[in-house]
């Protein structure tokens, strides 16, 4: 029996209020909010996030990973593997990217459950909108990471039990590469190509799990007026869609909010995942005694109630380049070196140092040869990406190059040792003291010449963790 392994979701630290949005442009306010990905995360980054959360604790096995955006970081070269070296997958582990429309998600996970090898499908979306269009309030930023696999591969969360898709050829939404909006079809249109196509699929899925009902259904797409109608159908049996808190995350949604069910569900329960995208896909899954045990600490419910609302529109659109704003008078940043980060990717990507077997002495970034003995190329690995640390002291600076001014740099004190210095996100200048608790997250250094360098970043470590 094929099923569902590890899940976890990723929701952005950042909120912008529907408030904020319309006390610039007018309109009534809906009293909601939406995820936004900080300016140095991208759709990489977060799946990266997330996948994180789902392989915690180590031990999985993950033959193929498979990545879903319909924001891509790159045409042409593979965004998954950047993904694979920050997770530091074995080399024998194919990486690819199954994207560039939001089907591709559910798709990505329909496939991987075909499958015959443990399989990590991640779907991440940073979802853009200019100002004042009616998706500008709706939609959001987000990741969901499944691992997929069968019992042999370990205890499995939720058992597959069937599975549906409709296929049309019709056009609702678009966008042409390097646009920033989503242009879309008259919305009555829409609404008639996709409810029945919505009960077709779900009634074939339903046939093929054997049952007749679902104890939970998650509607998910990005044409709203289709999916509530859809969702009609079903009546209290849908569960929360999150799309007035975190928005809809477009590719990512049907898995964020499968981790979510999971994450809540009971033994025994049946769920149905219904996704409208150029289509109509639909899941059915029942959970297994080990859902009793599972309650995360980072669960999707958990990162929905939290986060920093006070993000201001201004900034949202700088972020997102829909506001040219006087960039920092200091030199641009330089393109990294595709050679040079080769030679030290496993520092660069997984974040490795390196550990003296004598003495214990940890180095960041690692080196040949050891402060502590002196002793020469008798060194370990030593992932530090998992490790939380302190702050021994910061610094606000104003004058560094950022999108974003001011940065703040932290010197970091490892837990079980390694000492070095970082930049830390998604932490405003007057919330950082010496001893803070802080954890590594995968972010964007910088861009230049259309490359994305990425890197490690502290960030406040999460409560919700015991941390």
């Amino acid at each position: 029996m094929r099923g569902i392994l590890a899940a976890a979701g990723y929701v952005p630290h950042f909120r912008l209020r529907h408030e904020a949005i319309a006390a610039v442009l007018g309109g009534r306010p809906t009293g909601g909010q939406r995820a936004v990905a900080n300016y140095d995360e991208d759709s990489t980054t977060m799946a990266v996030a997330a996948a994180r959360l789902a392989l915690a604790g180590g031990g999985r096995p993950v033959d193929a990973l498979w990545f879903a955006t319909s924001t891509p970081t790159y045409l042409d070269k593979t965004n998954a593997t950047t993904i694979h070296a920050a997770l530091r997958l074995d080399r024998t582990t194919m990486a690819a990217d199954v994207g560039g429309a939001t089907r591709s998600g559910i798709a990505a996970l329909l496939m991987a459950s075909r499958s015959t090898s443990p399989t990590l499908v991640v779907a991440a979306d940073v979802r853009t909108a200019l100002p004042a269009s009616a998706d500008e309030t709706v939609v959001g930023d987000g990741a969901g990471a499944l691992l997929v696999g069968s019992s042999d591969d370990g205890e499995l969360l939720a058992e597959f039990l069937g599975a549906a898709s409709i296929t049309e050829e019709f056009l609702d939404r678009w966008r042409v590469p390097g646009e920033a909006r989503t242009h879309q079809w008259e919305e009555r249109f829409g609404e008639t190509r996709y409810v029945p196509m919505a009960r077709e699929a779900a009634k074939y899925a339903m046939e093929d799990a054997g049952i007749d009902t679902a104890d939970g259904v998650v509607v998910t797409g990005m044409h709203r007026r289709a999916v509530a109608s859809a969702a009609k159908a079903f009546g209290d049996r849908v569960v929360a869609d999150h799309s007035t808190s975190v928005g809809i995350t477009g590719t990512a949604h049907a898995a964020l909010l499968l981790t979510d069910a999971i994450e809540t569900m009971q033994p025994g329960q049946t769920l149905l995942v219904l996704s409208l995208a150029d289509g109509a896909d639909a899941v059915v899954l029942r959970m297994t005694d080990a859902v009793a045990d599972h309650r995360p600490a980072r669960s999707v419910a958990s990162q929905v109630v939290v986060g920093d609302n006070s993000l201001s529109y201004a900034d949202y659109l700088s972020w997102r380049g829909l506001l040219d704003r006087e960039p920092p008078r200091r030199p641009d940043p330089a393109r990294m070196s595709a050679s040079a980060a080769a030679r030290t990717a496993d520092w660069k990507y997984g974040f490795v140092g390196s550990q003296d077997r004598e003495t214990g002495a940890v180095h960041m970034p690692p080196a040949r040869v050891s402060f502590a003995g002196g002793a020469v190329d008798d060194m370990h690995p030593a992932p530090m990406a998992d490790r939380l640390a302190t702050v021994a002291t910061f610094t606000v600076d104003r004058l560094a190059w950022s999108p974003s001014p001011p940065t703040v740099f932290a010197v970091l004190d490892f837990d079980g040792g390694g000492r070095v210095a970082s930049e830390v996100t998604d932490v405003a200048e007057d919330d950082i003291a010496i001893g803070d608790r802080m954890q590594m997250t995968f972010r964007i250094v910088n861009r230049a010449d259309g490359i994305t360098n990425y890197f490690w970043k502290a960030r406040p470590a999460d409560p919700m963790e015991g941390t």
